[in-house]
C-alpha cells in the first residue's frame, strides 16, 4: 500500500474498532442476572442473533437494496437495533426473556450498542495513526450512537461521519463519495479500514485504498446469516491486510 499518499483512514466501527460480541454480552448477562434469567442462558448466542437480524434482514435483504437506493425505510440504526430486539424477544427461543424485560429495561438494553468497547489494540492504534493522518469513521451507525461509543471507549475520531447524515447507508456508493467529499480529498488519498470485505470492495469501486483488518470472528459470524456476500479477504482483493491498528500505524510510521 503507498501509505504516503494516504492522507485519511476511513474506519467501519462494528466489529472493525470495537469488539460488539463480547460487549453486548456482557451486558446481556449483567441483566440476566438482575431479572432472574436461566442462569444458562447462552448470551452470546443471543448477541450475535441481534447482529444477525440487522445484517440480514435489515442492512443487506431491505437497507442496501431499498433505502440505499432512494426507497423509504427506518434511518436510525438504533430504530433497527430495537425492532430485531423486539423481534427475538417474541420469537419461541426468547419469548421467556420478553416476559421478564419491561419497556423502560429494553430501552436501556438497545443503548448497549452505545457501550461497545476497543478491541485491545484500538485505542493505542488510532491515537498513533491521528499523529499521522487524519481519522475518521465510515459507519451505519448514527451519530449519537458513534458519538456516546467514542466517549465510552476513548476513541479519538479527529471526525465522525455517519451514514446517517448522508441519507443512505453503506455500501451506497453515496456514503463513500461524501464522506471524501467532506475531508476535501480525492479518492486516492483515501482508505477504507475495515474487517468486512464487502465494505471495502464497495470503498474500492469509489477509489479508495482499502485495509483489511483481521478480528476474531467476524469473518464467520453474522454475515454466515448473509447468502451471497463474500466474507474473507483473498490475495490482490485489498490493498493491505494487518492484524491490528497498531501494526498499521507501524507501516505508516516506516512509510514515512
Amino acid at each position: 500500500m503507498p501509505q504516503t499518499q494516504i492522507r485519511a483512514l476511513l474506519f467501519d466501527v462494528f466489529g472493525t474498532v470495537v469488539d460488539w460480541r463480547s460487549s453486548v454480552s456482557a451486558e446481556l448477562e449483567a441483566l440476566g442476572k438482575k431479572t432472574g434469567a436461566p442462569p444458562d442462558t447462552d448470551w452470546i448466542q443471543f448477541a450475535e442473533e441481534w447482529r444477525a437480524g440487522y445484517m440480514k434482514n435489515t442492512f443487506v435483504f431491505r437497507i442496501s437494496r431499498i433505502v440505499a437506493e432512494g426507497g423509504q425505510g427506518p434511518s436510525s440504526v438504533d430504530v433497527m437495533h430495537r425492532q430485531i430486539l423486539d423481534g427475538l424477544l417474541k420469537s419461541p427461543e426468547w419469548a421467556h426473556l420478553g416476559k421478564l424485560w419491561d419497556e423502560d429495561t429494553r430501552q436501556n438494553l438497545n443503548l448497549a450498542w452505545h457501550r461497545l468497547n476497543g478491541w485491545p489494540d484500538t485505542v493505542e492504534g488510532l491515537h498513533a495513526l491521528k499523529k499521522q493522518v487524519i481519522i475518521a469513521t465510515l459507519s451505519n451507525g448514527n451519530v449519537r450512537l458513534l458519538v456516546d461509543m467514542a466517549k465510552h471507549a476513548g476513541l479519538p475520531w479527529d471526525t465522525v461521519f455517519s451514514t446517517e447524515l448522508f441519507d443512505t447507508f453503506k455500501p451506497n456508493p453515496k456514503a463513500y463519495q461524501s464522506a471524501m467529499r467532506h475531508l476535501s480529498l480525492p479518492p486516492e488519498n483515501c482508505a477504507m479500514v475495515a474487517a468486512h470485505i464487502y465494505d471495502l470492495q464497495a470503498a474500492a469501486k469509489n477509489g479508495m485504498k482499502t485495509v483489511y483488518v483481521h478480528r476474531p470472528l467476524e469473518d464467520d459470524g453474522p454475515l454466515k446469516a448473509v447468502g451471497g456476500v463474500k466474507t474473507k479477504a483473498e490475495g490482490g482483493e485489498v490493498d493491505y491486510v494487518v492484524h491490528s491498528f497498531v501494526e498499521l500505524a507501524e507501516i505508516f510510521s516506516k512509510g514515512n
